[in-house]
Protein backbone atom coordinates (compact mmCIF):
# COMPACT_ATOMS: atom_id res chain seq x y z
CA UNK A 1 0.00 0.00 0.00
CA UNK A 2 0.96 3.41 -1.42
CA UNK A 3 2.32 5.80 1.91
CA UNK A 4 -1.30 8.04 2.97
CA UNK A 5 -1.04 10.86 5.03
CA UNK A 6 -3.82 12.29 7.54
CA UNK A 7 -6.37 14.14 6.39
CA UNK A 8 -6.92 17.46 8.49
CA UNK A 9 -10.50 17.52 10.10
CA UNK A 10 -11.85 20.48 8.09
CA UNK A 11 -11.04 17.79 4.92
CA UNK A 12 -12.86 14.94 7.06
CA UNK A 13 -15.85 17.01 7.85
CA UNK A 14 -16.18 18.52 4.32
CA UNK A 15 -16.34 14.51 3.04
CA UNK A 16 -18.10 13.62 5.50
CA UNK A 17 -21.55 15.93 4.59
CA UNK A 18 -21.40 14.17 1.39
CA UNK A 19 -21.28 10.42 3.40
CA UNK A 20 -24.34 9.05 3.99
CA UNK A 21 -24.29 7.41 7.43
CA UNK A 22 -20.81 8.07 8.35
CA UNK A 23 -19.23 9.84 11.67
CA UNK A 24 -16.28 10.20 12.86
CA UNK A 25 -15.58 8.73 16.24
CA UNK A 26 -12.69 9.59 18.29
CA UNK A 27 -11.26 11.65 15.91
CA UNK A 28 -9.50 8.79 14.55
CA UNK A 29 -12.30 6.41 13.04
CA UNK A 30 -15.08 6.63 10.57
CA UNK A 31 -18.24 4.67 11.57
CA UNK A 32 -21.30 3.52 9.65
CA UNK A 33 -24.60 1.11 10.59
CA UNK A 34 -25.89 -0.41 7.85
CA UNK A 35 -29.79 -1.77 9.06
CA UNK A 36 -30.63 -5.13 6.18
CA UNK A 37 -33.80 -6.24 5.98
CA UNK A 38 -32.50 -9.60 6.92
CA UNK A 39 -29.52 -11.40 8.62
CA UNK A 40 -28.73 -13.30 5.06
CA UNK A 41 -28.72 -9.84 3.38
CA UNK A 42 -25.90 -8.88 6.42
CA UNK A 43 -23.66 -11.41 5.36
CA UNK A 44 -24.27 -11.09 1.64
CA UNK A 45 -23.15 -7.12 2.27
CA UNK A 46 -20.37 -8.43 4.59
CA UNK A 47 -19.19 -10.47 2.00
CA UNK A 48 -19.14 -7.28 -0.29
CA UNK A 49 -17.53 -5.74 2.14
CA UNK A 50 -14.29 -8.26 2.54
CA UNK A 51 -14.07 -8.24 -1.65
CA UNK A 52 -13.57 -4.43 -1.37
CA UNK A 53 -10.83 -4.34 1.18
CA UNK A 54 -8.94 -6.80 -0.25
CA UNK A 55 -9.06 -5.53 -3.90
CA UNK A 56 -7.94 -1.88 -2.08
CA UNK A 57 -5.61 -3.77 0.41
CA UNK A 58 -7.41 -1.66 3.31
CA UNK A 59 -9.59 -3.84 5.95
CA UNK A 60 -12.50 -2.30 8.18
CA UNK A 61 -13.70 -2.98 11.31
CA UNK A 62 -16.69 -4.79 11.45
CA UNK A 63 -19.96 -6.45 13.79
CA UNK A 64 -22.89 -8.11 12.50
CA UNK A 65 -25.39 -8.24 15.02
CA UNK A 66 -28.41 -9.69 13.57
CA UNK A 67 -29.37 -7.62 10.39
CA UNK A 68 -27.18 -4.92 11.67
CA UNK A 69 -23.27 -4.63 10.00
CA UNK A 70 -21.26 -1.66 11.82
CA UNK A 71 -18.35 -1.06 9.81
CA UNK A 72 -15.03 1.26 11.66
CA UNK A 73 -11.88 2.37 9.28
CA UNK A 74 -8.99 4.13 9.84
CA UNK A 75 -5.51 4.17 8.35
CA UNK A 76 -3.45 2.80 11.22
CA UNK A 77 0.12 3.66 9.82
CA UNK A 78 -1.13 7.12 9.24
CA UNK A 79 -2.39 7.62 12.38
CA UNK A 80 -6.12 8.51 11.92
CA UNK A 81 -8.47 9.56 8.87
CA UNK A 82 -7.07 9.19 5.23
CA UNK A 83 -8.17 9.74 1.90
CA UNK A 84 -8.19 6.08 1.77
CA UNK A 85 -10.82 5.93 4.36
CA UNK A 86 -13.32 8.12 2.62
CA UNK A 87 -12.93 6.33 -0.77
CA UNK A 88 -13.53 2.77 1.03
CA UNK A 89 -16.32 4.49 2.72
CA UNK A 90 -18.03 5.46 -0.43
CA UNK A 91 -17.16 2.02 -2.24
CA UNK A 92 -19.34 0.53 1.00
CA UNK A 93 -22.25 2.89 0.70
CA UNK A 94 -22.43 1.70 -3.18
CA UNK A 95 -22.23 -1.66 -2.30
CA UNK A 96 -25.35 -1.27 0.40
CA UNK A 97 -27.41 0.47 -1.52
CA UNK A 98 -28.24 -2.89 -3.81
CA UNK A 99 -29.09 -4.38 -0.14
CA UNK A 100 -31.12 -1.78 0.95
CA UNK A 101 -33.23 -0.64 -2.48
CA UNK A 102 -33.23 -4.32 -4.10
Amino acid sequence: MAKVEKLPKAVVDEALSGLEGWAREDEQWLCCTYKLASFKDAIAFVQRVAVIAEEMDHHPSISIDYKKVILRLSTHDAGGLTELDLHAARRYNESAAYFLTG
